[in-house]
């Protein structure tokens, strides 16, 4: 099993437009064979701050997710919404539900 956390700080303007990208990306991804959860959170501090939790079965399921149309339409969507470059740290679970 993988598990990525994925950092993403969002220009303010532009909030709401990536909300609503990044909540079409995971109701496709929940959908996706291999894929244990995916939720998007946002900073309650700082609302242009989203985290994102992808859980993947395999190294493989997670390289599919790279090539689904849901994952490369929210990279397309979002790349100008950006204030900075998106941080993803790969993890594997040790005490996992």
């Amino acid at each position: 099993m993988i598990a990525t956390l994925v950092f993403v700080d969002v220009k303010p303007e532009n909030v709401e437009a990536f909300r609503a990208i990044t909540v079409y990306n995971h109701d496709n991804t929940r959908k996706e064979p291999g894929n244990v959860r995916f939720d998007v959170l946002q900073s309650n501090d700082d609302p242009t701050k989203f985290t994102l939790i992808e859980v993947f079965e395999s190294e493989d399921a997670a390289k599919f997710h790279k090539t689904t149309a849901h994952y490369l339409r929210w990279r397309d969507e979002v790349a100008p919404y950006m204030a900075s470059p998106r941080k993803a740290i790969h993890n594997t679970p040790v005490a996992f539900d």
